[in-house]
């Protein structure tokens, strides 16, 4: 007898087999049916409608990452070279919802790949985790996922004033979108979205069709960060750091 079976029947101790079983089935269809219908189409790789491009700010991840685990051994990405916006993922979306982990495990990834992807994405922890989540839910091999990464990327210009900032500034969500929006023709504001943590910002999100073209994506738009200021944590050593 199922659990779910069990706590009806101590619910309804007099009620008649047939009538408790009902109620099972009831509050099973309540239960498991929608998930059911959304299965259908769920984690098959492939099956998607646009891209997120997720750029995060290195400076921000690095605080935040020693704020929580003081003195640890700092990611790649924290170490001596400085980065400031590097690519996070680029993640299949549904209109609403999103893949994830479509192949487990996931095809091996090859260490070549690996290496020539850490100028975009310097932390081979990063992208053996974005190939697993992300990557496998794309429809593509491994080298033809990066090379995506790639491409979409390049369709991104990153505003000058972020390129490089030598010392922390104040910013609001929207003054980082609207810089994006002018650095890059034709990027609607119903395309993008700032992330943020509690004080921080954190990520610029973009939307793109499977052609890297700017789509529209309201669902995002609705995470978007809504706090008025947020402090935007300098590149280390940006004054010696020559930006490519």
């Amino acid at each position: 007898m199922s659990l779910r079976l069990m706590f009806l029947r101590s619910i309804y101790p007099k009620a008649a087999g047939a009538a408790v079983v009902a109620a099972f089935l009831f509050v099973a269809v309540l239960t498991v049916g929608p998930l059911g219908a959304q299965d259908r189409r769920q984690n098959e790789a492939g099956q998607f409608d646009f891209y997120v491009l997720t750029l995060s700010w290195s400076p921000s991840f690095c605080e935040a990452a020693e704020e929580r685990s003081p003195g640890r051994k700092p990611d790649q990405q924290c170490a001596a070279r400085p980065y400031s916006f590097v690519v996070h993922g680029l993640w299949p979306q549904y209109t609403k919802g999103y893949p994830e982990f479509c192949q487990v495990p996931a095809p091996r990834l090859d260490r070549s790949i690996v290496s020539s992807m850490l100028d975009l994405m310097p932390s081979p922890q990063l992208i053996f985790h974005e190939w697993d989540r992300h990557g496998t839910c794309s429809g593509l091999s491994a080298r033809a996922y990066f090379d995506s990464v790639r491409k979409a990327r390049a369709v991104v210009k990153i505003p000058e004033q972020y390129l490089e900032p030598a010392t922390a500034r104040e910013v609001s969500a929207e003054e980082v979108e609207q810089a994006f929006i002018k650095a890059n023709a034709g990027l609607p504001p119903e395309a993008i979205s700032v992330g943020c943590d509690s004080k921080r910002i954190s990520d610029v999100k973009i939307c793109l069709s499977k052609d890297f073209h700017f789509q529209e994506c309201a669902e995002l738009e609705k995470r978007a960060c809504q706090k008025p200021k947020l402090a935007m944590p300098a590149v280390r050593g940006a004054a010696s750091f020559t930006a490519r």
